[in-house]
């Protein structure tokens, strides 16, 4: 092991004894992060309206400060992105993440303060390097280098003296140089805006790279995967990196895609996967023991205040907010978050399962509101029902019902969006139909589109002309019938989808 792998590691276990703190006082860690926000808080526009100088304590903040959404805090971000500062934080703002899911424009822009870059995001960063070595103490990850698939970044519309992109390439752009010797490849192609470009130079210069670990978006890391070895000639990416021992993984389920990985990208039990949970809003979570998958550990020390919402089985959200000394086991929450970037009991729009309360550790159960997130696209139900309802005028066709799920990237072939729809009169041209939903799809969702691009992860969208009667009779086979049950409309799963389509 070299010197330089032995270094970075000491430094990196040194924040340990932190991550123990997770396990032994967690709730005195929530209540720290809490009265550390009130005092950024206290002066800015947000905080002297909600009376942040009055509030001392959780049950105070819970009656003073209400729940948002992003459509709710957004005219508040908006007036900082034209470059008003002390709106919801109290230090200047100059960075935003980018990214979809917003019913009120094409992309959403989430303020990146300076203590959410430094003490949340790129410390997730470092922790998730801590508990790597933690699992695999004899790793040489530090050998080689690591594999980033960052986004891209351009200048603020508005205001030119501001950058916003996706928080992968915000953390990109801003990681110290220690950071950036250890990465590949170099910034100026991770932060390439036209990905056919951006792929075909990543495979070229990390194909001569000793890379021992990646982190990505399993669908763009498969898509450089193929090209690499297009390029290579190669039959195995582990004889084109022969050392390599991790793949670090979020942004989407990675499930469907964990056979895949682990048989045949990384057919080898050399290779780990350590899972993260890592938003625009925010770095939540680090999976901290590789024996389970799909579970990590919360991290409550990021400059983040967690609450959460008791869901129902229909999805609805019950009337109560509950603090973190409150959640249970196996209940279904939808996330609120309070943050070191001004963002204040922010309904995130994800839903979390507590798999343990001793330590906490969540994994994520879904969205709010229907979805898809196969790929990163974030595919919202107000996408959906915009790019139908644009699609049936054009071609004067009228909906009865219809379903959409992921079918999921496999052994070479791109992932798609597969709709089942039943028409009451259907298109007149049903080729121009399925055009014009993919289009406004794309008019609408920025990821959504970027994952279209050249069609690299998604190709078009796969649409089934249903019977009639089909989602009727699906509905009554599930005991759904009557004006309460609706058909889900999104699905981040196949079994709705597959369930419609045994009934044509």
């Amino acid at each position: 092991m070299s010197l330089f792998n032995e270094t970075l590691l000491w430094f990196m276990k040194r924040r340990m004894p932190r991550i123990e703190a997770m396990y032994e006082r967690p709730l005195e860690l929530q209540e720290q992060m809490l009265q550390g926000l009130l005092s950024h808080g206290r002066s800015t526009e947000w905080g002297t309206k909600h009376g942040y100088a009055d509030i001392s304590n959780y049950e105070k903040f819970k009656q003073q400060v209400p729940i948002s959404t992003y459509e709710e805090i957004f005219p508040y971000i908006d007036r900082m992105m034209q470059g008003e500062q002390n709106i919801l934080w109290d230090t200047p703002i100059s960075w935003y993440s980018k990214s979809s899911g917003t019913t009120n424009a094409r992309s959403k822009f989430i303020p990146v303060s300076k203590e959410s870059l430094e003490e949340c995001h790129m410390m997730g960063g470092k922790d998730m390097i801590t508990l790597l070595a933690a699992n695999k103490p004899e790793t040489k990850v530090f050998e080689g280098k690591g594999l980033s698939i960052g986004g891209s970044l351009t200048e603020n519309p508005v205001n030119s003296s501001m950058l916003m992109g996706d928080v992968s390439a915000v953390v990109m752009k801003n990681l110290p140089i220690w950071a950036q010797i250890i990465r590949t490849p170099s910034l100026d192609v991770a932060l390439m805006g036209d990905w056919d470009q951006k792929i075909e130079k990543m495979a070229i210069e990390t194909s001569k790279e000793n890379v021992t670990s990646i982190l990505g978006v399993p669908t763009w890391t498969l898509v450089l995967i193929e090209k690499i070895l297009e390029i290579t000639g190669k039959k195995s990416i582990l004889e084109v990196w022969e050392n390599f021992e991790f793949m670090i993984h979020g942004a989407v389920a990675f499930g469907p895609y964990r056979e895949l990985f682990k048989n045949q990208i990384f057919p080898s039990s050399q290779v780990g996967f350590l899972e993260i949970y890592n938003a625009s809003e925010g770095f939540f979570g680090i999976q901290d023991d590789l024996s389970k998958p799909d579970e990590m550990l919360l991290m409550l020390d990021y400059g983040i205040f967690y609450e959460f919402i008791p869901m129902n089985d229909e999805g609805e959200e019950a009337n109560t907010i509950v603090s973190l000394s409150q959640v249970e086991v196996g209940v279904n929450y939808a996330m609120v978050i309070s943050t070191n970037a001004g963002l204040w009991r922010y309904k995130i729009g994800d839903t979390v399962k507590f798999t343990s309360v001793s330590p906490y550790r969540i994994k994520i159960s879904g969205r709010t509101k229907h979805f898809i997130n196969a790929f990163g696209e974030e595919l919202i139900i107000e996408n959906a029902e915009t790019a139908v309802a644009r699609a049936c005028a054009a071609t004067q066709a009228e909906i009865k019902d219809y379903t959409a799920a992921p079918a999921f990237m496999n052994e070479g072939k791109n992932g798609h969006h597969e709709w089942v729809i039943e028409f009451s009169k259907a298109p007149k041209d049903f080729r121009t139909f399925a055009q014009i939903l993919d289009q406004t799809l794309r008019e609408q969702n920025s990821d959504y589109d970027a994952k279209r691009s050249y069609d690299l992860v998604l190709g078009p969208p796969l649409v089934h002309i249903a019977p009639a009667g089909t989602f009727h009779n699906w509905m009554r086979e599930r005991g759904k019938l009557g004006g309460q049950h609706k058909v889900p409309r999104l699905s981040n799963h196949r079994e709705f989808l597959e369930g419609v389509k045994a009934h044509f």
